[in-house]
């Protein structure tokens, strides 16, 4: 993967610790409607809810996030942990 490359993918991703189980993600927010997270764990092992998913059966590649992690995410802007999110 070139500089470049991997600048893009990776620039503004910032650690964040899940206020609910305590998985560490990294996450860009580009406003308060986008976004992004990298798991740098399992999903399927590391999160209670991606878990429980994958033991009923289900394939954790279609569940969007978890909507504790997201709720978390929020909380963290709200409290100004990302900095100054942009509007959408």
């Amino acid at each position: 993967m070139t500089a470049e490359v991997t600048e893009f993918l990776t620039a503004g991703l910032r650690p964040h610790v899940c206020r609910s189980c305590g998985t560490c993600v990294l996450v860009k927010k580009n406003s308060l409607k986008h976004t992004s997270i990298q798991w740098t764990t399992d999903a399927a092992t590391s999160c209670p809810v991606f878990a429980a998913h994958a033991a009923a059966g289900g394939t954790t590649a279609l569940l969007d996030t978890c909507d504790k992690l997201s709720d978390s995410i929020d909380s963290s802007v709200r409290d100004g942990s990302f900095g100054a999110v942009g509007h959408d």
